[in-house]
């Protein structure tokens, strides 16, 4: 149990024994103690940590809220919480508990011992996760806007990890179909093209010169024989060639970005597998589809839909959501305790369809979560950059890289939540400037290793007493929470609590150097500054790491 666990435990005791005792005195109501939540308040005027546990207790009794704070606060006494300056109440019945100088002293050593596991917890009690996220078509390159999800889906999965969950990070391939098939086809014109002959790309193809290029190099190292294979093989042949390469491509580029999936799922061995088959079958013969105008449909509509939905057309050809369906169903099946799905915001409109297929077909659907991303628009000079999704004029995520950098894409794109539209300004961040946010905590980290290397030691431990300035007790405070953010951004699936945390703990520190020598003075103290410099080190590594960010030694 981390410091702060550990005094907020102390303090639901002491408060359960204050109740009691005021019971048993006939100050208070006979009643279950409730649960008792101890918070930091905003202002440091307010105290240390902050309870209403005062106002829950009053509910129900002729009590005033006040006066049952003022019952517990009188059981608060230094024999139950050791580190207690005092404990007040205020405003309509709050208590405000004060802690002596010097209680956050003990982070240091915690965070010294611990080292980079510093926050892990066993929050997540082993549960396995699977979370899905990317899966973008493998019908050309990676572009930007495939960059928040993957920034935001692996850095979920690194938070879950450090939370006590065991979670794995999975990419779903729609090798198959309808895309797959005119990715075949677009392949096939540029063929054509390159021999001379009139050919165009399919309505709803890919006109990107990705292709042409894919197109020379096929007929480097296969020639132009597979023109005369009979249509659906040729077509086959293709769009197989052109899967396979740009989702090497896409794995290249990932991997470049820092993202690592335990597992690439595809379309084209569900289909083998018969999963699209079989789930129709299952879901017929429990009475949820209809033949309808040639169509099957599953009958949603009135069962939380707007409308129902076809499985399989007229042409017996499955709609996308059926290998969806039977993909579910996988997930499921191979023992995960909990599904979450990242999603673009324009799968909003099938979420709802697959969810109640997999309940109909009595899977645990309350165990699977859909996070959609909403859009980002990319900013220069205060003018918005058009992103293309299909034309052959889009923005590569490679490119994207390649100018701002693998750092600054993740951090900024972290700074928001994932359901809210985001501005990228891609010229903040090519700046190397404390504007720049993850240039600023990233030079706090090289910073204190050139104070460590200036020290000529590592401070492995020492003693913290010393470090009660208001600028260490303010970074004390910081480094201390860490734990409480890396549960929170799990529990919440929230990777955008860390990047402003690891902003204040940044600013904190900055604070901190500027008002308290570190090298140089009073040698208890300074060496009680160096390990506080040491911990603060440990603690912007630890936080960059779950965002998937660099710790540079030096700037």
């Amino acid at each position: 149990m981390y410091l702060l666990e550990a005094r907020r435990a102390q303090i639901r005791e002491a408060l359960r024994q204050a109740h009691r005792d005021a019971s048993e005195r006939g100050e208070l109501p006979q009643a279950p103690f409730p649960p008792c939540v101890l918070e930091e308040p905003r202002s440091e005027q307010h105290g240390d940590l902050a309870t209403n546990v005062a106002l829950q207790l009053a509910r129900g009794t002729r009590l005033g809220p006040r006066q049952v704070a003022a019952a517990l606060v009188a059981g608060l006494t230094p024999q139950r919480i050791p580190v207690l300056e005092r404990a007040e109440v205020a405003g309509p019945g709050f208590i405000n508990i004060y802690f002596r100088d010097g209680w956050l002293a003990p982070a240091v050593g915690e965070i010294l011992a611990a080292g980079l596991d510093y926050g892990a917890s066993a929050m997540g009690q082993g549960r396995r996760v699977l979370v899905e996220f990317v899966s973008a078509n493998p019908t050309g390159p990676l572009n930007v806007v495939n960059c928040r999800a993957a920034a935001f889906g692996d850095s979920l999965v690194r938070c879950l990890n450090a939370a006590g969950y065991r979670a794995e990070a999975e990419f779903y391939v729609n090798d198959a179909g309808g895309q797959f098939r005119k990715l075949g086809l677009s392949l096939e014109a540029r063929l054509r093209r390159l021999r001379g002959e009139a050919a165009e790309v399919p309505e709803g193809g890919y006109p990107g010169d990705y292709l042409v290029a894919m197109a020379s190099r096929y007929a480097d190292e296969r020639g132009m024989d597979v023109l005369e294979q009979e249509p659906e093989r040729r077509i086959t042949m293709l769009a197989r060639y052109a899967v396979d390469r740009i989702l090497q491509r896409q794995r290249e580029v990932l991997e470049r970005f820092g993202v690592h999936f335990d597992h690439f799922s595809l379309e084209s061995d569900i289909r083998a597998a018969r999963g699209p088959e079989r789930v129709v079958e299952e879901l017929s013969a429990r009475g949820y589809t209809e033949e309808r105008d040639g169509a099957l449909w599953l009958k949603t509509e009135g069962a939380g839909d707007n409308d129902d939905r076809v499985l399989r057309k007229r042409d017996g050809e499955y709609t996308y959501r059926v290998p969806d369906i039977a993909y579910h169903a996988g997930k499921f099946e191979r023992g995960y305790d909990l599904l979450i799905d990242i999603y673009g915001h324009d799968h909003h409109g099938e979420v709802q369809a697959v969810r109640l297929a997999l309940e109909w077909l009595g899977y645990p659907v309350d165990h699977l979560e859909v996070l959609l991303t909403q859009m980002i628009r990319l900013l220069r000079d205060g003018r918005e950059e058009k992103i293309s999704k299909r034309s052959g004029n889009f923005i590569s995520m490679e490119d994207f890289l390649d100018e701002v950098g693998v750092d600054a894409a993740r951090f900024f794109f972290l700074t928001r939540t994932i359901d809210t539209h985001m501005d990228f300004d891609v010229e903040l961040a090519k700046r190397q400037s404390q504007d720049n946010p993850v240039y600023y905590v990233q030079y706090a980290h090289a910073r204190i290793c050139s104070i460590l290397r200036q020290a000529g030691e590592l401070v492995a431990e020492a003693d913290a007493a010393p470090l009660v300035h208001p600028a260490e007790t303010a970074l004390l405070r910081a480094l201390a929470a860490l734990p409480d953010e890396i549960a929170a951004a799990a529990s919440s699936r929230a990777p955008h609590r860390l990047t402003a945390y690891a902003r204040q703990t940044a600013e904190r520190f900055h604070g901190f150097y500027a008002q308290c020598r570190v090298l140089g003075g009073e040698p208890a103290q300074s060496r009680a500054r160096l390990a506080l410099c040491s911990a603060t080190q440990i603690v912007l590594a630890r936080v960059l790491g779950l965002l998937g960010v660099s710790a540079p030694q030096s700037m």
